[in-house]
């Protein structure tokens, strides 16, 4: 009769352990469903298709093939009295096969024809004269490398998604000054309203723009880093929502499933590349002269990084 007793008690803890397994797999199987269905939402949120008349692009890009693509990265600044001028601009290239990416800092204030608006003006005057579709015209034009997809980032609204991740740190190589906050130079950790702060100032800054694009883009990868960390899935929500509410795009959820499942070997080499030029005032506005030597060099680097010949 004692023999029987441990069965039987054997068996119950293995219905209990069996029971608890069963709703942790339920309890997980919610939460993912949540986290798909919360991102989903989100993303449908931030679709924004743009009609474009031309592209350099001759062929459909196929996603599921692995072939090199790029975006074209707006910051839109639309503060009250600002027409909302796209104050940075930067264009990544993919390519898996390589696996890296290339993000190229396009100086607000470059000289060149503005597409489908018969001028000749600063490059961020595109997104003001004809919206997303003339930016990634003028761009395309530009470089002279099709553009694929674009994501518009409200700046303002970006210290929304600040805060959903939690704060950022960065490392800070100018001791300055800005708006009432002084940023000493160093590792800081910064809220969302500084973090907008830190990425906005340039006249104080000795290499003017080109230090507002480090900054800035010191604080997309930060919101990247911590974002991504397993410590930010609890507030996926929050963080979500502010990345609904403040980014536009033409890329489709399935598409950027796509590039997370054959794409994402890239994100381990990423360069940055910047363009020089020389300061010049046309007409008593002060512009960014890229000459034809500069243009070929970074025309090249993109096309090669892209599989173009």
């Amino acid at each position: 009769m004692d023999t029987k007793r441990p069965k039987k008690k054997k068996r119950k803890w293995l219905r209990i352990t069996l029971i608890v397994v069963l709703l942790l797999l339920i309890g997980v199987g919610i939460y993912i469903y949540s986290v798909w269905n919360s991102l989903n939402n989100a993303v449908e949120t931030m679709q924004q298709p743009i009609e474009r008349e031309t592209s350099k692009r001759d062929k459909t890009l196929s996603l599921n093939n692995k072939e090199p693509f790029s975006i074209l990265m707006l910051g839109v600044d639309e503060r009250d009295g600002d027409k909302g001028r796209s104050d940075t601009m930067i264009v990544v290239t993919v390519n898996p096969e390589k696996k890296s990416a290339k993000l190229l800092s396009i100086p607000r204030d470059t000289r060149t024809e503005i597409i489908g608006h018969g001028t000749t003006d600063k490059i961020n005057h595109a997104y003001a004269f004809g919206g997303v579709a003339m930016a990634m015209d003028t761009v395309e034009n530009f470089l002279d490398i099709p553009i694929d997809y674009y994501m518009q980032i409200n700046m303002e609204g970006f210290q929304d998604i600040v805060n959903a991740v939690g704060g950022v740190t960065v490392n800070n190589d100018l001791d300055f000054t800005y708006e009432g906050v002084h940023f000493k130079k160093g590792t800081l950790t910064l809220n969302g309203e500084d973090a907008l702060k830190f990425s906005r100032m340039r006249y104080d800054d000795p290499r003017g723009d080109f230090g507002r694009q480090l900054r800035q883009r010191m604080i997309i990868e930060a919101v990247v880093k911590k974002g991504a960390s397993l410590n930010s899935l609890t507030n996926f929500h929050n963080i979500f929502e502010a990345l609904g509410k403040n980014i536009k795009t033409d890329i489709t959820f399935d598409e950027m499933v796509d590039i997370q499942a054959n794409y994402k070997s890239a994100a381990n080499n990423i360069e940055q590349l910047t363009i020089t030029g020389t300061g010049q005032t046309i007409n008593k506005v002060w512009y960014l002269i890229v000459d034809a030597s500069e243009k070929t060099k970074i025309q090249n680097t993109l096309k090669e990084h892209l599989n173009i010949k």
